[in-house]
């Protein structure tokens, strides 16, 4: 009878069906909020890691080949590795923004989330990072002319597929993902404005990318936008966290 007349009054009492909510999903706020963190401590490596060993961009794969064989991990840095890693991190905040937005306005939060798990699955068929390396071992390892140049065009088409289709798509869909959600979380009390304006700044200024000339560099500049959105959503679903586990005690 306790139990029925428990179950009763989450029904009546949206505030409390929110909180059975919450507690249901703490693990997965605390999983979220570790990956936001872990996120916005890769961001600094990536940038170090460019401004140290900078890559080849406008280079062939036997560049490409050679800071893969000199610097290995850097090599594979510098191919978006660590933004593989991201994507990967990715996932379990989409689904933790999904289950604390949903009740805001469930139409663009599914729609926003949808897009950006399809962009994660497309960005990592598209990265080159371990093909590359695969075929820098090839080339080391090349005992004639012939496979050495085999190599060196299977690198080339490898870079060539790298920014291609999957890529650029994937990038559309992550970054009307991030402004969905951010205009989302300005109508939303659990994140508050400032994370929602970071989202939607951050992936604004990311999409400079396609300003011709410059775009590179306007793309750059987003990821100071992006750290900062990180680091506020890794407090915030922390602290959703330790409220639904602060909850689960009144529910049993």
């Amino acid at each position: 009878m306790q139990t029925f007349v428990h179950r009763h009054d989450r029904i009546a009492n949206p505030a409390l069906a929110g909180e059975a909510t919450g507690v249901r999903w703490r693990l997965l706020y605390r999983a979220a909020a570790a990956a936001a963190l872990i996120s916005a401590v890769f961001i600094p490596i990536q940038v170090a890691v460019f401004l140290v060993w900078p890559p080849p961009l406008d280079g062939t794969a036997a560049d490409w080949f050679t800071l893969l064989r000199n610097h290995r991990l850097a090599g594979l840095v510098n191919l978006d590795l660590l933004l593989v890693a991201d994507n990967v991190l990715l996932i379990p905040i989409l689904l933790a923004l999904y289950v604390a937005l949903r009740q805001a306005s469930a139409s663009v939060v599914v729609t926003a989330v949808a897009l950006g798990l399809v962009g994660v699955v497309m960005y990592l068929a598209a990265n080159p990072a371990i093909a590359m390396a695969t075929l820098s071992d090839q080339h080391a390892a090349a005992t004639t002319e012939a496979q050495r140049a085999a190599a060196v065009a299977a690198g080339e088409a490898t870079l060539a597929m790298w920014q291609g289709t999957a890529f650029q798509t994937a990038y559309l869909l992550g970054s009307a993902a991030g402004i969905g959600l951010g205009a989302v979380m300005l109508r939303s009390g659990p994140f508050g404005k400032p994370t929602g304006w970071l989202a939607i700044v951050a992936n604004t200024v990311g999409l400079g990318l396609y300003v011709p000339g410059v775009g590179v560099f306007i793309a750059v500049f987003s990821v100071v936008f992006l750290e900062a959105w990180y680091v506020l959503l890794a407090r915030r679903l922390h602290q959703l966290s330790r409220r639904a586990t602060a909850a689960e005690p009144a529910h049993r």
